[in-house]
């Protein structure tokens, strides 16, 4: 029996409850899917972003960096700008911080956006698995309680068939999906951290560079 024909045959005694399962991965997949490219050209776009202003804000150039950032679509200019334009104004450190930190709860719930479904859809296949394997053995000995001896075998094989597609399917979805969302956490900390450390150097630099400023006058 080939892969196509087993599949075929898997969902085919498997009852009506497998397909509200396949409907839940479906949606479970798109949004991983979704997901892993946001926060891929997230990082991506915060790195180079980064790479691009660093060298600026150590010389000073806070101008063309406040320029660079507002083009950007990366959340660490987005984070930067905060700091850039609270600096236009008198303020200490702890002001452009907070400036900085307003930014990042802008930012942060779009990197954690829907991946928390991911995990509430492991725990739902997985439970949607046990409705189909109950429902399965209810029909199965309803069934058997009403036919003949002969029939009673094969009845109750085929029940139980239903029930164990069932099951073995849904925790087949639901491992993956709990791994994969523990991998998008990971990357959306991995995210948040880079940011915390950008948030952190450029403070530092425009405390320096404010200090150099001061010592020159």
């Amino acid at each position: 029996m080939s892969l196509i024909d087993f599949a075929v045959k898997f969902f085919q005694d498997s009852g009506v409850a497998i397909y509200f399962s396949i409907a839940i991965m479906a949606v479970g997949l798109s949004i991983a899917i979704e997901r892993f490219i946001f926060l891929n050209r997230a990082r991506a776009q915060n790195r180079q972003l980064w790479a691009q202003v660093l060298p600026m804000l150590q010389g000073g150039r806070f101008k063309e960096v406040l320029g660079l950032a507002q083009k950007s679509d990366a959340a660490i200019g987005k984070i930067v700008t905060h700091g850039l334009e609270r600096m236009q104004s008198p303020g200490r450190r702890e002001d452009i911080d907070a400036a900085m930190e307003e930014g990042m709860m802008e930012i942060v719930p779009r990197l954690e956006k829907r991946t928390h479904y991911i995990a509430t859809f492991a725990n739902v296949i997985t439970l949607v698995g046990l409705l189909g394997t109950i429902i399965g053995l209810i029909k199965g000995f309803t069934a058997v309680a009403a036919v003949n001896p002969a029939e009673k075998a094969e009845l109750l094989s085929a029940s139980i068939s239903i029930a164990m597609n069932n099951t073995a399917f849904a925790l087949s979805v639901a491992i993956p999906f709990l791994l994969i969302h523990a991998f998008l956490q990971a990357r959306t900390s991995e995210i948040v951290d880079g940011l915390e450390a950008a948030k952190i150097s450029f403070l530092n630099l425009v405390q320096r560079i404010k200090a150099e400023t001061a010592a020159t006058r």
